[in-house]
């Protein structure tokens, strides 16, 4: 009976700490030095960055693999198919 009731405690106590907030205060805060830096967070709000503006021009000798790459992980077919 000593060995049940101590595996229905050790079992409430497991879910007790499981439902509860015990990380929610496991945070650093940290300043960001490229708060208002254009590169990384854009000209403005509701703008995009300049780094993800960048287009690169395409290298025609890696399109064979990378075709190979994508029939592997998706399958045989186009790009713009669906599903």
């Amino acid at each position: 009976m000593k060995r049940v009731t101590s595996v229905v405690v050790l079992a409430v106590s497991i879910l007790s700490l499981a439902s509860c907030d015990y990380q929610k205060y496991n945070t650093i805060r940290q300043s960001d030095y490229r708060q208002n830096d254009p590169y990384v967070y854009g000209p403005g709000k509701d703008s995009a960055a300049v780094q993800s503006k960048y287009k690169y021009t395409p290298n025609p000798a890696l399109e064979g693999r990378t075709q190979k790459i994508r029939e592997k992980l998706f399958g045989a077919g186009t790009i713009g198919e669906g599903a």
